[in-house]
């Protein structure tokens, strides 16, 4: 399964998150999960732990999207814009094998096809604000270490 796949099906699996709670959630994305023929079941346990994983961290990532985009309450986001930010700053956070820009990039390109006509500038700006706070985190985090 290639990586571009593997973000396709988690951000589906992430878009359930607004419809679902657990432990529904879970057993929703398995069943969706073992509807994806082509997957194989090692893809399918790896895909669903991932899945588990940001099910996990939904709350922290609302918090940090909420935080950092000033005016834009998240119920105000489509759901597909709010999926596709939230996979993507987990990929930012938590997956060390995607570079910053890679998460960014792709989530842009999943919002050609699954969001509107203004989700891709959407999704991309939310994302810089993002990351532009994820740097400063970063720093002031490095700056309270040396002392």
């Amino acid at each position: 399964m290639t990586r571009k796949k593997m973000r396709e099906l988690s951000f589906k699996m992430v878009f359930s998150c607004n419809f679902y709670k657990d432990p529904e959630l879970t057993e929703e994305a398995s069943l969706f999960l073992e509807q994806q023929e082509e997957l194989t079941d090692e893809e399918r346990e790896m895909l669903l732990a991932r899945g588990k994983d940001i099910f996990g961290k939904i709350e922290e990532l609302d918090q940090v999207i909420s935080e950092n985009t000033e005016g834009w309450r998240i119920d105000r986001f489509s759901k597909v814009d709010l999926s596709l930010v939230r996979l993507a700053l987990y990929e930012i956070r938590y997956d060390p094998e995607v570079p910053e820009k890679v998460a960014v990039n792709e989530a842009v390109e999943l919002a050609k096809v699954f969001g509107g006509d203004d989700s891709p500038k959407f999704v991309n700006g939310v994302l810089a604000r993002l990351l532009r706070a994820e740097k400063k985190e970063k720093e002031e985090k490095a700056e309270d270490n040396g002392r």
